[in-house]
């Protein structure tokens, strides 16, 4: 098996990335990205011989000092400078995942040949990947527009023996970590440490890192929310696929179809009802999880685009002898997005909770709290309340981030898409929707196995028993604490195939 994933022209895609990520791929570059590298830096070293006109960032201060004139004896110096007064991250350590996407991503934009970086520099994010040398970055400081400057400052100190990285399971210094593998630091040359810290690859890393999660929970929403409509005695009718011809939004189509398939042999949805209708929590599972498909599959093409592409400046177009300083660090694409998916990714666990309401209450037969001898035993009351509870907090974690904007650069930077909060944002209201998700699941659990004897369908069946291995039946008050994180646990373990996810 090959374990190396070339750089190149090639699209990087979610399948691609997912297979780097569970596969543990290294990374090298084509020989046709080694050229492209090449030929942009001897073409902006040539052309800074007799280049006397001052150009944005190679030869010129940042933001509003972009009128301040560099000498040629300063333009390492001035790279240097750039990055480390940029490091100006402080909160929570970016997750190591997260960052490891953030090398990927940098190094693909870099290969494209308009960024006029070295190639000893890209080799040495390269060697970074390949050996899990993951730089200490922070979750603040970026406004998502000059690039997430603050963000990918960190990311670069490490190339300069600066900073610190994690190595092997350890926090060490990055001076202290070149001496170690015996590697000289990166002497940066005119337009690198811009080309390094205008880009997005914070707000994309984070973006990817949540789409494949994203995917993840929107299969298992479908799922457990079948768990949840067979313990329920729900009825089969909503999901029949004339139903969703009618108003055929593709991800309506695709939800029905699987729930279709995940209760194909239920004996408990077959079975003749008491009732005419599920609430809509229930009924209306295609429309609602749906509709966070369809937007997943436009947070999708927004970033893979964006991971594809281009996002430092100045750009450097060798053939057409034009440096040209445009716009394309400004993170507005993904601040929409991430915003999008902050909203859809919210009514996934909006509805769930919903769902984790009704099978508590008492109705269709099933006990009040889902336990023998309710009174004594409070049983599932008390799950319902910390779903509710985290609902609320996604509520607040859902509004747009991208409404916002504030001056910055002395006016320089006077419009910025705060795309790198919408991205924190996302990141906790996602890790918050697992957990929603868990609580159903478990609830849906101990729902099913008081219908006993009567059985759902071999898949479902199949897959409570993994789950019941790790959070059994509960018949007395216990600490419940400990089955949610059992059962967030298991979640977050389990594999699901790419093919059934994209």
């Amino acid at each position: 098996m090959n374990n190396y994933h070339s750089i190149s022209n090639k699209t990087l895609d979610l399948t691609t990335i997912q297979d780097i990520v569970t596969e543990h791929k290294k990374l090298q570059l084509s020989e046709e990205a080694k050229q492209s590298i090449l030929k942009c830096r001897e073409y902006l070293d040539e052309k800074m011989k007799s280049q006397d006109k001052p150009i944005y960032g190679i030869n010129t201060g940042f933001g509003s000092l972009y009128n301040v004139k560099i000498s040629r004896e300063n333009l390492t110096k001035l790279q240097e400078n750039l990055v480390m007064s940029h490091a100006c991250g402080t909160g929570e350590q970016v997750p190591q995942k997260v960052v490891k996407l953030m090398l990927l991503f940098k190094i693909q934009s870099l290969s494209y040949g308009h960024s006029g970086v070295q190639l000893e520099t890209v080799n040495r994010l390269i060697e970074f990947f390949n050996n899990d040398i993951l730089p200490v970055v922070y979750t603040q400081g970026s406004l998502g527009a000059s690039g997430d400057l603050a963000p990918l400052a960190h990311l670069s100190l490490p190339l300069l023996g600066k900073g610190e990285v994690v190595f092997e399971g350890e926090l060490m210094a990055s001076e202290v970590l070149l001496k170690k593998l015996n590697w000289a630091p990166i002497a940066l040359r005119s337009k690198e440490g811009l080309a390094l810290l205008n880009g997005t690859q914070f707000m994309s890393a984070y973006g990817v890192h949540l789409l494949l999660k994203s995917y993840k929970l929107s299969y298992l929403a479908d799922l457990i929310g079948c768990v949840s409509l067979d313990a329920f005695d729900g009825r089969i009718e909503p999901f029949n696929e004339l139903v969703h011809l009618a108003r055929p939004h593709n991800g309506q189509l695709k939800t029905a179809e699987r729930v279709r398939e995940f209760l194909d042999g239920s004996a408990l949805i077959t079975q003749e009802k008491q009732h005419v209708q599920d609430p809509y929590s229930f009924r209306c599972i295609p429309q609602v999880h749906g509709a966070s498909k369809d937007t997943l599959a436009f947070v999708e093409k927004t970033f893979k685009t964006e991971i594809n592409s281009v996002t430092d400046n100045p750009n450097i177009f060798a053939e057409e002898d034009e440096i040209i300083s445009g716009g394309n660090f400004h993170g507005q694409p993904l601040a929409l997005a991430l915003d999008y998916l902050k909203i859809a990714m919210a009514e996934l666990g909006n509805i769930s909770e919903r769902r984790i309401f009704q099978l508590v209450s008492g109705l269709r037969g099933l006990p009040a709290f889902l336990v023998n001898n309710p009174g004594l035993n409070s049983g599932f009351m008390i799950p319902q309340y910390t779903a509710a509870s985290i609902v609320s907090a996604n509520k607040q974690l859902a509004t747009p981030a991208s409404v916002d904007s504030i001056v910055s650069s002395n006016g320089q930077e006077d419009h910025v898409s705060m795309g790198a909060n919408a991205a924190t944002q996302a990141y906790k209201l996602v890790n918050n929707v697992e957990r929603i998700l868990a609580i159903e699941l478990f609830n849906a659990s101990q729902a099913l196995q008081l219908r006993s004897p009567l059985k759902s369908s071999e898949f479902i069946e199949s897959f409570l028993k993994s789950y019941q291995e790790v959070v059994p039946f509960v018949t007395d008050d216990r600490i419940l604490h400990d089955d949610i994180e059992r059962s967030i646990s298991f979640i977050e373990n389990l594999q699901i195939d790419s093919a059934e996810l994209f």
